[in-house]
């Protein structure tokens, strides 16, 4: 579709409103569909991937040298098949998370037939392996260039391929982790960052149908299995901002440690993109016999939590394990997420609270539990920076509907712990990384894109008159949607808070605008 009929086909979907949402809603279940087959294939392939590779190391301990020996050879010859991969689709590496960002903004190109290939075998090969790297990831990226496909296979305009692939990020998550509504959630906070029923309701519909996929293939079990988790008393509220204090401290490190991994690959020792591959798969060769636990992505180390006490020294050595493990592993560039490990981490810092707590008498030991799950969240909240998600998401992954209050608190103080240490969100950061890593390319009419931009209370451009506000250069304010009244863009309209602005712009100043409109 050449340039003038994109914007030919845009300018009818704006003017037919109703209509737009309605087939916005239709593609959303058919991204659901698609999203659902792909991501519940990716998660049985890992699942058997990781019941071979536990099977496989219970073999070698009582091997011969030489098996052993052959083992470590594969493990080599598995790094130059990754790192082929990686050369072959250098989008599909890492989470994906920060990819599929600056493709909804514009500022990156998604091969999705490319991708969607590359990251289920490389994702499967690496976390089969046991790489400490998640499917949450690589699950949203799934979802998306699932739901690419799917508007390139109908012809979508640029503007409608941005709704379909918030969807289909929302899809990958809900399938990912049985968890619908944390899917709808992360997908309108942290990627598409905009609650308008354009964005809500094709994501609704294809995370929806891509959980109801899912759990027709593995049953409605959630992914954490906590069995008799209490109601967390009153009175151990001022607990709970303790453990969010600590936990979200330590979210903070966890994001200098993701950030300055790149340090440690710098050495000498890594001459070659390669080198990086192999020492991770070779770490996590040794860690296999000695460490199995921070193997893989790590939710049945949750599981065992929950279940059974640890010791306070063996939970050190698991948290250090795990930490150091998935920085090595995130940092060799990999396909794979650290969105569980995380949570893993966050579970092992909360299960250490909890022992302190219990020795120092502070807590019944019924509570520990709780105080893992608190942390879970508050973790993910000072890391990603998205404390709604992080609720919902602990909460529907542990059935812990009840833990809602608690929750909300632990993620909203560890949310001001990060923003305190000026800790930046994580996939934010990294996107802006992988952005300055290229240069950038002179601006051609395929680099435009309407946007769907909603005005904030206090923004530069709220209560102003469209003639008064300095628009970034080539930039078109086409349509103003006020409720449900639609207005024709005049000099004299003046915008107002809860305004939908749509506005055909370079795709550079996609940042510019939305800082201007929406902060």
């Amino acid at each position: 579709m050449n340039e003038k009929e994109q914007k030919l086909q845009t300018y009818h979907s704006l003017s037919n409103m109703h209509r737009f949402r309605l087939r916005l809603f239709a593609e959303g279940i058919l991204t659901g569909v698609f999203a659902g087959l792909v991501i519940s294939f990716f998660r049985f392939a890992l699942v058997e991937a990781e019941a071979l590779r536990g099977a496989l190391y219970n073999r070698l301990w009582v091997s011969s040298w030489s098996i052993n020996a052959c083992w470590f050879a594969a493990l080599v010859a598995l790094a130059f098949i990754l790192y082929k991969l990686n050369m072959f689709e250098p989008m599909a590496a890492g989470s994906g998370i920060p990819q599929v960002k600056g493709t909804i903004l514009g500022l990156m190109k998604m091969r999705w037939l490319r991708v969607l290939y590359v990251k289920l075998s490389a994702g499967i090969l690496g976390i089969g392996a046991g790489l400490s790297l998640g499917r949450e990831g690589p699950s949203i990226q799934l979802g998306a260039v699932a739901a690419q496909g799917i508007s390139r296979l109908l012809g979508r305009t640029r503007m409608e391929e941005r709704y379909l692939l918030t969807s289909g990020a929302s899809a990958g998550l809900a399938a990912a982790f049985n968890a619908p509504l944390a899917g709808v959630i992360f997908a309108l906070e942290e990627l598409h960052r905009n609650f308008s029923i354009m964005v809500l309701l094709p994501s609704m519909a294809a995370a929806f149908t891509a959980t109801i996929i899912s759990r027709a293939i593995f049953g409605r079990a959630t992914i954490f299995d906590i069995p008799d988790l209490q109601l967390l008393p009153l009175s151990y509220y001022g607990i709970v901002v303790l453990v969010a204090l600590a936990a979200g401290a330590f979210g903070v490190l966890f994001n200098w440690g993701l950030l300055n991994i790149g340090r440690f690959y710098s050495l000498p020792l890594f001459q070659k993109p390669v080198h990086k591959i192999i020492f991770a798969l070779l770490c996590a060769g040794v860690l296999g016999y000695f460490l199995p636990e921070v193997l893989g992505g790590g939710n049945e180390l949750i599981n065992q939590l929950a279940k059974a006490p640890v010791s306070l020294q063996l939970l050190l050595v698991f948290l250090a394990g795990k930490l150091l493990f998935t920085l090595i592993s995130y940092g060799c560039g990999v396909p794979g997420g650290f969105f569980l490990p995380m949570l893993v981490i966050g579970a092992l810092c909360g299960s250490i609270c909890a022992q302190v707590l219990i020795l120092l008498g502070w807590i019944e030991p019924i509570y520990a539990t709780n105080i893992m799950v608190v942390a879970m969240a508050a973790l993910f909240s000072s890391s990603v920076r998205s404390p709604i998600t992080g609720t919902v998401l602990i909460m529907e992954m542990t059935a812990s509907y009840q833990q809602l209050l608690s929750l909300a608190i632990a993620a909203m103080v560890a949310f001001v712990i990060a923003e305190l240490a000026h800790s930046k969100p994580i996939y934010e950061e990294l996107m802006q990384r992988m952005l300055c890593k290229n240069r950038p390319a002179p601006v051609t009419l395929e680099q435009r894109n309407v946007i769907e931009l909603s005005v904030c209370s206090g923004s530069a451009v709220c209560g102003k008159l469209i003639k008064d506000i300095h628009w970034p250069k080539n930039t078109l304010l086409v349509d103003v949607k006020r409720g449900e009244q639609q207005l024709i863009p005049a000099g004299d309209t003046r915008l107002l808070s809860g305004d939908f602005i749509y506005v055909l712009t370079e795709n550079e100043h996609v940042e510019e605008l939305t800082q201007m409109v929406c902060e």
